[in-house]
């Protein structure tokens, strides 16, 4: 009876079709490779094997399964564009660019300590010329930010310059577009 069969298309899976076989209806790439994504099972299979994925899928848990061949297209697609490192490529320039932000961020909170200290532990309108005179330029610009924001309670923190939330620019040095690259799985 056709209505107790689970919903599929009568066409192929994606990598029945790219085998060259006929897709049964017990096909156990049929509910991970859908015939609208070839390349997906295309991806996969030229990395690791078609007999070596059914292998890894028979051993999954039947409720895990999803999540298992969405880790092997991340890595197939990972190993196709980096071969050597693969995913773990990625996994490294994340952790490099974490420690760069780590150390970004300390230097930062020495900065506004350091400023806040020549300020004498309390923002004023009215800085003393001595004071920060010890500072650097970009000290003083910080100081200087600081106490305008700090003086005037209606400002946002991003208006009144021709800024938005668009146009800061996270990175100076292209980190965001290195992180672009990166092959994050899809849906």
């Amino acid at each position: 009876m056709k209505g107790h069969e689970p919903t599929r298309s009568t066409s192929s899976c994606a990598a029945c079709k790219f085998l060259k076989r006929r897709c049964s209806p017990t096909c156990l790439f049929a509910p991970y490779f859908r015939s609208d994504e070839p390349e997906k099972f295309a991806k996969v299979h030229k990395v690791f094997g078609a007999s070596n994925v059914a292998k890894i899928l028979v051993d999954v848990p039947e409720n895990q399964r999803d999540d298992a061949v969405n880790s092997l297209v991340y890595e197939a697609e990972a190993r196709l564009r980096d071969p050597v490192y693969g995913c773990i490529g990625a996994i490294a320039l994340l952790q490099r660019k974490a420690v760069e932000l780590q150390q970004d961020l300390a230097v930062a909170r020495t900065r506004l300590a350091r400023c806040a200290a020549v300020a004498g532990g309390g923002m004023t309108s009215s800085l003393s010329t001595s004071s920060l005179s010890v500072l650097s330029d970009e000290d003083r610009f910080l100081m200087n930010s600081l106490s305008e924001i700090l003086m005037n309670p209606g400002w946002d923190g991003w208006g009144g310059e021709g800024l938005d939330r668009n146009s800061v620019e996270l990175d100076r040095s292209g980190c965001m577009d290195e992180l672009s690259q990166l092959p994050f799985p899809r849906g």
